[in-house]
């Protein structure tokens, strides 16, 4: 109700300012006048950040920072660039990044950044107990106002991906309220934070790189219906839509579809059933121990069916968890949707068919719980639309919706619909490495494999970007073993969701990356660079 007021107010008070503008204050050549102010932009691009704007507990990690600068970025073609630095280097045995800073960058509120507060983020990050993983961070110590090292526990060349992500804070303005007051040295600041309805911003005067083209953004905290309804009314110039509103027409918009590893897959369990948890949980799964099973549901799913279906084509088929990003591998990729060739695979490893049309091995029936979040629409779909296609295959799954309080119990012994998707390999790493069994999300299904740990320590421990690559590609499937659906197939990875924007026609948001999964803004990281179309 108070979102919907909230829609209605900002319906009036826009009719009034439209009212009193005079013309030389209007865009000019502009059909839709969804911004009153030439360089004002209202976006409704996703949730309100519940944990605030502090980037030592993860604001950021997921799109621009807004209010803080990082170290160095990103391109959309994920070529490092610098930001705050101006030179890094790595010592040969890669425990120790030395990186030398810009001195002529300012805080929002006037005070000098300098190494002191780099420290100060690093640590204060390390130690929160947050989703932000320093875990192998051993120290960070200033050389001078300019001049930070980074020590490591252990060679990680993934360690970049932290320099990219982690806006820095001031240590003098640090404080319990920071999360919601923040300062920063980034293109923005924040002005009004209106809880569960709006977050508005302003360009930051004292920002060192190019000035953004608009001077003031409105982020508004709508519902999926709301959101589409002030698309529709003119009074929003970009919105988040799901695949059930994309289809539809907005006068004087665009739909936008941002390719992403935003996936959605089937965790199986690796090993077989026997071993508990610390917590007392079972672990493993005697049918999907069987290789033969995971991969006659990897050849016998039809991925092309699942984005057609459940999210109406607007998706791409996913077999990684890392599709099309610089670290994947391109072999990866299989034939699927073949019935037949998937029965002819169980066949050869000994599972038959029995009097009720199940695959049975041993006196083991290929029965399945496959869970998923019960409050999220698009896995039940999913969940639902694999079981059905399954049965052919005589293999009986059953679906389950649970709370992640439940799932957490049951995810290292049943199969589990997923969803990851990182612009960092360290997440390859985290699914897929014996050293991560059981942490977490991570490597639930218990999956294990030496030659794959090695390619993977490799690529953590090289210098080079595209060595490293070449390392993680190769943990993906080296022509005979590897942990994509040639080779071990611990997953069944499904699909990845296109992100979907209605845009103004009149609006350039320019090439975007590759967007990772859902969490924050992650289409902002070059919204600086966004401006009206001449």
């Amino acid at each position: 109700m108070k979102k919907t007021l909230f829609l209605l107010l900002i319906l009036s008070v826009s009719a009034s300012l439209l009212a009193s503008c005079s013309d030389t204050e209007k865009p000019s050549n502009k059909s839709n006048t969804a911004t009153k102010e030439k360089d004002a932009l209202t976006l409704a691009i996703g949730g309100e950040p519940d944990e605030g704007f502090d980037p030592t507990t993860g604001w950021g990690h997921y799109g621009s920072p807004l209010f803080q600068s990082t170290l160095v970025t990103f391109d959309k073609d994920f070529n490092v660039q610098n930001d705050l630095a101006t030179a890094y280097d790595v010592s040969e045995d890669g425990k120790i990044w030395t990186v030398h800073i810009r001195d002529d960058v300012k805080f929002s509120d006037g005070e000098p950044l300098t190494a002191k507060d780099v420290h100060f983020t690093f640590e204060t990050a390390k130690n929160s107990g947050s989703v932000v993983d320093l875990t192998n961070l051993e120290k960070v110590e200033e050389v001078d106002e300019n001049t930070i090292t980074f020590t490591l526990k252990q060679p990680n060349s993934t360690f970049l991906y932290s320099l990219a992500t982690m806006g820095i804070v001031p240590e003098h303005a640090y404080d319990d309220s920071y999360r919601t007051h923040p300062i920063g040295s980034g293109p923005f600041e924040l002005v009004q934070w209106n809880k569960g309805q709006q977050l508005i911003v302003q360009a930051n005067p004292l920002y060192y790189g190019e000035e953004p083209y608009f001077k003031k953004l409105t982020f508004l905290f709508l519902s999926e219906d709301a959101a589409f309804a002030a698309a529709k009314s003119q009074q929003a110039d970009i919105v988040y839509v799901t695949p059930s509103f994309a289809k539809q027409e907005i006068p004087n918009m665009t739909l936008v579809q941002l390719d992403s590893v935003d996936n959605r897959g089937i965790i199986l369990p690796y090993v077989p059933s026997g071993e508990q948890t610390a917590e007392g949980d079972p672990i493993g799964n005697d049918v999907t121990a069987d290789k033969a099973i995971r991969k006659a549901l990897n050849i016998a799913v039809n991925r092309q069916n699942l984005v057609d279906g459940v999210i109406e084509g607007f998706g791409t088929k996913a077999f990684t968890v890392a599709d099309h990003l610089p670290w994947w591998n391109s072999e990866t990729v299989i034939e699927d949707g073949n019935l037949e060739e998937a029965k002819e695979v169980l066949d050869a490893a000994g599972w038959k068919l029995n009097e009720d049309g199940i695959q049975e091995k041993d006196g083991i029936k290929a029965a399945l719980t496959l869970y998923y979040p019960a409050d999220d629409q698009i896995r039940q779909s999913l969940s639902l639309a694999f079981a059905d296609a399954m049965k052919p295959l005589g293999i009986d799954i059953t679906t389950k919706g649970e709370n992640w309080n439940e799932l957490v119990h049951v995810m290292y012994s049943n199969p589990v619909m997923m969803g990851w998707g990182s612009n960092s390999p360290l997440e390859m790493f985290n699914i897929y490495s014996s050293t991560t069994m059981g942490q977490d999300f991570y490597n639930t299904n218990y999956y294990s494999n030496p030659t794959v740990d090695d390619y993977m320590e490799k690529a953590m421990n090289s210098q080079d970007p595209e060595e490293a690559n070449e390392y993680w590609k190769k943990a993906q499937w080296d022509g005979s073993t590897g942990f994509s659906a040639k080779g071990d197939t611990p997953w069944v990875w499904l699909l990845n969701m296109k992100h979907l924007y209605f845009v103004r026609d009149d609006l350039e948001i320019g090439p975007q990356k590759i967007q990772p999964h859902g969490h924050g803004w992650p289409m902002t990281d070059y919204i600086s660079q966004w401006h009206w179309k001449e």
